[in-house]
């Protein structure tokens, strides 16, 4: 018996719901916003080591890939991406900003169905994958990027959270 591509996607059993990864990317972000609070002021500004980017940089990007991200990937408008438009100038502003992030990414979340997942979508005018690699990348790049903040936080001698912890 032949079996299309179609067939074999309908038989697959779900590994993961749509609520436990927004669950799990929520999460991460808490963990995130956690290790922004443990940054002194100055340093979550000034400090880096290797000539890496700071983590108020390393943050203005994630702002800017996250809420806008899902946000075009549920009304289908093609963005440019806008670090620039993510900056803050302390670090409560970040943490507000992280919040409000946090708040349409829910919004939009509850907007997606489960079929959009698997259509294409061209983030930022940038890279066109379908939509669940572009959520998935959204997760792996803040943890990426959280990496960094903990590796800067040690050096600072400052304790992270504990990263299982979100």
């Amino acid at each position: 018996m032949n079996t299309t591509a179609q067939e074999i996607t309908q038989e697959t059993k779900q590994v993961i719901s749509q609520d436990e990864l927004l669950n799990h990317w929520q999460g991460h972000r808490n963990l995130t916003r956690r290790v922004i609070e443990a940054f002194p002021e100055k340093e979550f500004f000034e400090f880096s080591i290797g000539g890496m980017r700071t983590f108020a940089e390393l943050t203005a990007e994630l702002l800017a890939i996250g809420a806008p991200g899902i946000k075009g990937i549920v009304t289908q408008e093609v963005q440019p991406y806008q670090e620039d438009s993510t900056k803050a100038t302390t670090k409560a502003e970040y943490l507000e900003k992280w919040d409000k992030a946090t708040s349409v990414i829910n919004d939009y979340w509850s907007q997606l169905r489960v079929e959009d997942f698997s259509k294409t979508f061209n983030l930022f005018g940038e890279y066109e994958f379908p939509v669940i690699q572009n959520i998935l990348y959204f997760i792996d790049n803040e943890v990426h990027h959280r990496g960094q903040g903990y590796v800067y936080l040690r050096a600072l001698g400052v304790e992270p959270p504990f990263f299982w912890e979100r």
